[in-house]
């Protein structure tokens, strides 16, 4: 069988992450400017953020785990200072494990399609799927200097070939060093 290139070149700039946490802070879900916010702090995956529970975050060693990843392994993701604040800042309710659960339900969401087609539209984002901001979790990564094996350690991947798609953002960090 020929391989079937599916890589997406499709990164966040900066102004497009600005007008993206402006249109999600605006949504009618009002948990959407968290989901993005993590999303893009910490490069997870969208099932892995709404499946999450309270139990698996540790504050205090900044990590979340992640008990079983579409890899059929555990993983622990490092949580920024950022990613921190935005936990911290979470409503709860009692009796309620989940991390950002639909406050009308008290569940995970089945779907956040609607409201994150509302918010790359109104943030003027074309062709910019919720799986991106992955995507773009590590080409800031590979940009700020972060290595493709830690950035893949971070993300979960299981092959460094996946992480490599992030490599063209190494050529300025290398110019750098």
């Amino acid at each position: 069988r020929r391989k079937f290139d599916n890589a997406r070149s499709r990164y966040l700039k900066p102004e497009e992450a600005a007008r993206l946490h402006k249109a999600a802070a605006e949504s009618d879900n009002p948990q959407l400017a968290s989901i993005v916010a993590l999303l893009l702090l910490t490069g997870a995956r969208k099932m892995e953020l709404l499946r999450a529970r309270w139990a698996d975050v540790d504050l205090d060693a900044r990590l979340w785990l992640l008990p079983e990843t579409k890899n059929g392994s555990h993983r622990y993701v490092p949580l920024s200072e950022q990613a921190i604040e935005v936990i911290s800042k979470l409503p709860r309710w009692e009796g309620c494990e989940w991390l950002i659960p639909n406050p009308a339900t008290r569940k995970p969401y089945n779907t956040i399609k609607r409201a994150w087609k509302t918010a790359t539209e109104a943030a003027g984002l074309r062709d910019f799927r919720i799986h991106d901001c992955r995507h773009a979790f590590c080409s800031s990564a590979v940009a700020a200097g972060v290595d493709l094996y830690t950035v893949g350690k971070i993300v979960g991947h299981k092959d460094y070939k996946s992480s490599q798609r992030y490599a063209h953002h190494a050529g300025e960090t290398l110019l750098r060093a």
